[in-house]
């Protein structure tokens, strides 16, 4: 089933905006070192919500900015994210065989590969992002390298996965786990936003208010995987169900159960709207992605 099927056709038009530029940012899997490049490949270009770039494009759109440029910047949080998830789908993190409803990248190219394509791909995003032409200035683009950086570090996702492999089997409470969160998936959800709202030009108001609905988006979107992770169904959500809960993992239904996590989420994705109605209609996309983010079924 199609992970974004669920958006509207400007969504969707950015989707594929987004799926050809990672396309021609990646290396050719023809070129040595090719299992590496394959690799690589398969970690990005098998499917994906793409929220990340998504929210890259809809921040720039919101503030009246759309050209080329910002590719750079939606490939670069895509890639790491991909990165991301092929690190935590090994045996030493999360240990999943099922990524987006494929193998994972290590079941298909070994630990090792895996591994080195990740790191590729971290690299990758930073050079792509301090490429000339990628931000309006260069003290932006400082800006924007030091905002992407930190969201993948230890105040970013390295600390949240440390945070979560910690949390293994523990009771956690509801605030210590919003942080685990806010650090793992949060943090480069925020960083997507801030990105396209720099290479937009916003103001430090809005920035900060872009970066409210972005916290919000950011830990609705867990509280809705936390959900589907006991609702879902493998096949439709394109990872193995149920697989949190098998680990004893502490997750939002776990924790407060499904009726204050559903409570919870209706409230996130209020903070969400609220951040970003001084915008008007021209926070449209945004506000489609805060639905999206709390609704969808995928």
């Amino acid at each position: 089933m199609n992970p974004n099927s669920e958006l509207g056709p400007q969504l969707q038009a950015l989707i594929h905006r987004a799926e050809q530029a990672l396309d021609t940012c990646l290396p050719d899997a023809a070129q040595s070192p090719a299992e590496l490049h394959r690799a690589m490949r398969y970690a990005v270009l098998g499917g994906g919500k793409r929220l990340r770039p998504l929210l890259v494009y809809a921040a720039a759109h919101a503030l009246g900015r759309d050209d080329t440029a910002l590719d750079a910047s939606a490939c670069a949080v895509e890639l790491i994210h991909a990165y991301s998830l092929v690190h935590d789908d090994l045996p030493a993190m999360d240990d999943d065989a099922l990524r987006r409803g494929r193998p994972t990248c290590h079941i298909v190219f070994g630990e090792a590969m895996a591994i080195l394509a990740g790191d590729a791909l971290q690299a990758l995003a930073f050079e792509l992002l301090a490429a000339p032409g990628a931000a309006p200035g260069a003290a932006t683009g400082m800006r924007m390298l030091h905002a992407l950086g930190r969201a993948c570090g230890a105040e970013g996702m390295a600390g949240g996965q440390a945070l979560d492999l910690a949390a293994v089997g523990r009771k956690l409470t509801l605030a210590e786990l919003e942080h685990m969160h806010a650090c793992k998936t949060g943090a480069l959800i925020r960083a997507a936003v801030q990105l396209g709202a720099l290479a937009a030009g916003a103001d430090e108001g809005t920035l900060a208010a872009l970066d409210r609905y972005a916290a919000a988006v950011g830990l609705a979107f867990q509280v809705r995987d936390d959900i589907l992770d006991v609702e879902g169904e493998s096949a439709v959500i394109g990872k193995t169900a149920g697989k949190d809960a098998a680990a004893d993992k502490p997750t939002f239904p776990s924790i407060i159960g499904l009726d204050a996590s559903r409570a919870r989420l209706a409230e996130l994705t209020t903070n969400a709207l609220d951040a970003i109605a001084p915008l008007g209609p021209r926070g449209e996309l945004l506000a489609e992605l805060a639905r999206y983010s709390a609704q969808r079924h995928h």
